[in-house]
């Protein structure tokens, strides 16, 4: 019997039908996560990540081999996993409370308010309740959407370059705040970014993906303590290695591509 929230992936594969001929997207992936582990993956543009997060949280549920939530196999949406978008996709008719608390129709409405209440002061954004999303900063926005998806207690938060849009110092301190979350509700996340210092500062391991049709390549484990210094000998030593593994992969695509 699995541990409650170990995900398991095996044999994984995923195609497309695209102008009537098969894509295959995905080959292989073979991918355990373990309750309250951040893991990222990284690749190029079109490897599937962003296809595989689909897959996990429900999103897309035709696929090769097995995607197992304790022992389960995974195929449409559930409460159990929730996800977060590059933007933040709230609803602008409705304010932060309502955004947050949209998916808690069947609880009590104490108990709603109770949890929505939670979660917006765990987000950080207490004061900001009765707020439209066009009053609020592109990391209000995406904090509003974290807890959007934390308020149903997921085993699994699935992240697709959920801090892709910001600025740069937007984007460091969200980082710190997502590390602050993560660590506060001890769930699993699963990450997508393109962004090698991101996923080493937040992530227990990195997954690196090769190029289409996706294949898990390599993973690293990041064994540094909390908080993490980016300047530090062995942080730039872990960015070192996964960089040579990029560059290894450009080599062999402009070589193919000639």
């Amino acid at each position: 019997m699995c541990a409650a929230g170990i995900l398991k992936i095996e044999k994984l594969s995923k195609s497309f039908n695209v102008d009537e001929k098969e894509l295959k997207v995905l080959e292989a992936i073979n991918l355990d996560v373990v309750p309250g582990e951040f893991v990222s993956m990284v690749g190029t543009s079109g490897c599937g990540k962003t296809t595989l997060l689909r897959l996990i949280v429900g999103l897309d549920g035709q696929y090769e081999g097995d995607i197992l939530l304790d022992g389960k196999r995974l195929s449409g949406p559930s409460i159990d996993r929730g996800m977060v978008f590059q933007d933040h996709r709230l609803l602008p008719w409705l304010t932060v409370e309502q955004n947050i608390g949209f998916g808690l129709h069947d609880r009590k409405k104490a108990d709603r308010k109770a949890i929505v209440q939670q979660h917006i002061n765990l987000v950080g954004l207490k004061g900001f309740e009765q707020a439209f999303p066009y009053k609020l900063s592109g990391g209000m926005a995406q904090r509003a959407a974290i807890a959007r998806a934390l308020v149903n207690r997921p085993a699994i938060l699935a992240l697709d370059e959920p801090l892709g849009a910001l600025d740069a110092l937007t984007r460091m301190y969200m980082q710190a705040e997502l590390e602050k979350i993560w660590k506060e509700e001890k769930i699993a996340m699963i990450m997508v970014t393109h962004d090698i210092e991101e996923a080493i500062y937040l992530s227990d391991r990195v997954v690196i993906m090769s190029p289409r049709p996706g294949r898990i390549k390599r993973v690293i484990p990041v064994p540094l303590a909390r908080p993490r210094d980016r300047d530090s000998f062995d942080f730039v030593q872990i960015k070192e290695e996964i960089l040579k593994e990029f560059h290894l992969e450009a080599e062999k695509y402009f070589a193919y591509s000639i």
